[in-house]
């Protein structure tokens, strides 16, 4: 076992507490984290740095001691992984499943190393580790190469724009430290990393249980004449500059108002530098002004502003502050404060690399919240243009994207994005797609550039409003929405509530489900996918109608409760009118018109729903139809009742 990282610190600590805290105050912070396939050691390697650079306390080693004793791997001797591997099921399993993140420090630089789970089934936490992330440490088991999962961390890696890799070769001890081993992976890896555009990396043979090479050189790797793990990561060069030469980017995190005499914007300065009489621009809107004060807590800053104690002259990039303006402008939170003569792009349609995080496949069409910095708005995703093979990098011809996969699609927005290219912006490129009804954080994305198309395409203002025509027909508009499984009757009383308007000359149309397969949706089949595809064109289609003035009725399954949701969100307050027509599976099979239930249930009709299927019931509908209580009849009168009211 090597000896630990020796330190100069721990007597100025005793000398002189505050030249300590100065000195620490000063030195650079590298993030980074470790990643490769199950098994490889990163945990491992992570305890050693720590144990050597003297971060754990006495009661720590000795909890490590006997915790090593007890459920570790390596017999009587310390077993490092049980620093950082803190789960119980990490310490049974003998895996990371969480991200655990370390600080520790040397006497040239200060370290948060975030440990990544190595199973496939982990990816997403491996994403979430990197985000933030200035260099990779690539640990690949000496005994078995270059691993799928190895190119996968590799892949995601440099594509969420890790430009520092360390191949660390672990477990030479295992290898008898033979280099012909350790030139064979390296041939293998560069080869593959040159293929998908790493140029450069680093790459040191170690063993994290014996140390060889991680604080201190090992004697028995003679011919290995590089730097240590920790020299390394001592001596790699951050671009701490970039971001600071960057435009002048805040996103809006929260408006600041404590009294009637201050409104000032509050937020973390992403890229640039301002000062008091800039002149800024906020967007989306477009709105400009100049900054009139940099305000701080008093003693934040080095600068004495002249506006008020904590002021400062000057911030930039990694600073919080609050900004006030001259000017009286519309600014709130997920507006983007930008320097006014290079403000970033505007758009709301956008090709993106997506990263699948969820076991549930994407569904194209499908509404997400869609979080990017501090805006949140909703995003729909088209069918994957390509998914790519994170062995070949080849690009596969995919309709969705399934757990742990990468694919790059387009999106769309429901209002303008604040964003520029990920490459040129982690913090208004990378963004997170969310589950609208669990809150489920389920994919992590790149944006690449806006389409064409969303500067193209303009709406168009016509002269005779929504209002007007629902007016000349004596109406309020509105979207009557039958929801239930095949054959609880939702096709009669939907055809029985139109024809109960048509005779009180109310302007109504019915959407069924069946009809509208024959034309509009005929592409369409019934896959997942599908159907949410298919009920976001029937909501278009219901949209357009109301804004015509009419009353839209339609007929359809429509099962998740997303795309319903999805539909209400198009229409305008109180006009999406869901209409659960409740019929038990039993009850709709035995009725089972169509004999769609027995092809079914031989394997004849795949992808049914109440069979093989989903069918999400409505939590809270307007109405609720028991038609094991009321006939056709009766629910087409309780529901125009309802749909008008004293007008009825």
């Amino acid at each position: 076992m090597s000896a630990p990282y020796e330190y100069e610190a721990d007597a100025l600590i005793a000398e002189d507490i505050d030249a300590y805290l100065e000195q620490q105050r000063e030195k650079s912070l590298l993030r980074f984290i470790t990643c490769g396939s199950v098994d490889d050691g990163k945990s491992t390697l992570i305890g050693r740095l720590l144990y050597d650079s003297k971060m754990i306390f006495e009661d720590q080693l000795a909890t490590l001691e006997a915790d090593s004793k007890r459920v570790g791997t390596q017999g009587q001797a310390i077993d490092f992984a049980l620093l950082v591997d803190g789960l119980a099921a990490e310490r049974e399993q003998g895996i990371t499943i969480d991200v655990a993140y370390r600080f520790f420090s040397t006497p040239k630089r200060k370290f948060i190393v975030a440990d990544t789970p190595g199973h496939e089934q982990y990816t997403r936490n491996m994403v979430t580790g990197a985000s933030t992330a200035d260099l990779a440490v690539i640990l690949i088991d000496a005994r078995k190469g270059v691993l799928t999962q190895t190119r996968r961390h590799s892949y995601l890696a440099h594509l969420i724009g890790i430009r520092n890799i360390v191949l660390a070769v672990n477990k030479m001890d295992l290898v008898d430290y033979d280099q012909a081993v350790f030139d064979r992976i390296l041939l293998s890896y560069r080869a593959f990393a040159t293929g998908i555009g790493i140029t450069g990396f680093a790459a040191i043979p170690i063993s994290g249980i014996a140390g060889d090479n991680i604080t201190t050189r090992s004697e028995r790797t003679p011919w290995y004449a590089g730097p240590t793990l920790m020299e390394h990561l001592e001596a790699v060069e951050i671009d701490v500059d970039a971001a600071r030469s960057r435009p002048f980017r805040l996103p809006v995190q929260w408006v600041n108002r404590p009294n009637l005499d201050f409104r000032g914007f509050s937020g973390l300065i992403a890229t640039g530098e301002v000062r008091p009489g800039d002149p800024v621009r906020v967007l989306p809107s477009g709105k400009t002004s100049t900054v009139t004060r940099i305000v701080t807590m008093p003693g934040a800053g080095t600068a004495s502003g002249a506006g008020g104690e904590g002021d400062l002259d000057k911030a930039v990039a990694g600073q919080s502050v609050t900004l006030t303006f001259a000017d009286e402008i519309d600014c709130s939170r997920g507006d983007v404060i930008t320097v006014a003569e290079e403000p970033p792009q505007v758009a709301d349609q956008f090709e993106a690399t997506i990263v699948w995080m969820a076991e549930a496949e994407m569904l194209p069409g499908r509404p997400y919240w869609l979080k990017l910095g501090t805006q949140s708005v909703t995003a729909t995703v088209q069918s994957p243009k390509y998914q790519v093979d994170v062995n070949s990098m080849e690009h596969l011809a995919a309709k969705t994207l399934g757990l742990n996969a990468i694919g790059v699609a387009n999106l769309s927005t429901d209002r303008p994005l604040v964003f520029e290219p990920y490459a040129d912006s982690r913090a208004l490129g990378g963004f997170i797609l969310i589950d609208k009804l669990t809150n489920a954080t389920v994919a992590a994305g790149m944006l690449h550039f806006s389409l064409r198309r969303s500067q193209n395409v303009h709406w168009q203002a016509t002269d005779t409003s929504r209002e007007k025509r629902a007016d000349l027909k004596n109406q309020k508009p509105a979207v009557l929405w039958f929801t239930g499984l095949s054959g609880a009757g939702k096709s009669t009383i939907a055809n029985l509530v139109e024809r109960k308007l048509t005779r009180m000359n109310r302007h109504a149309f019915l959407l069924d489900g069946d009809n509208v397969r024959h034309g509009l949706n005929k592409d369409l089949g019934f896959t997942d996918a599908d159907r949410v595809e298919n009920i976001r064109r029937v909501g278009e289609v219901a949209r357009l109608m109301t804004d015509a003035g009419l009353i839209v009725i339609t007929a359809f399954i429509s099962p998740f409760r997303a795309e319903r949701e999805m539909v209400r969100a198009m229409m305008e307050p109180g006009e999406f009118i869901e209409v659960h027509v409740d019929t038990s599976l039993e009850e709709a099979e035995k009725r089972d018109v169509k004999g769609l239930y027995k092809k079914a249930r031989s394997g004849q009709l795949k992808n049914f729903t109440g069979i093989d299927s989903p069918y999400e019931v409505p939590l809270d509908p307007e109405i609720r139809i028991d038609t094991t209580a009321l006939s056709p009849q009766q629910a087409a009168d309780a529901i125009v009742a309802r749909l008008l009211g004293d007008d009825a």
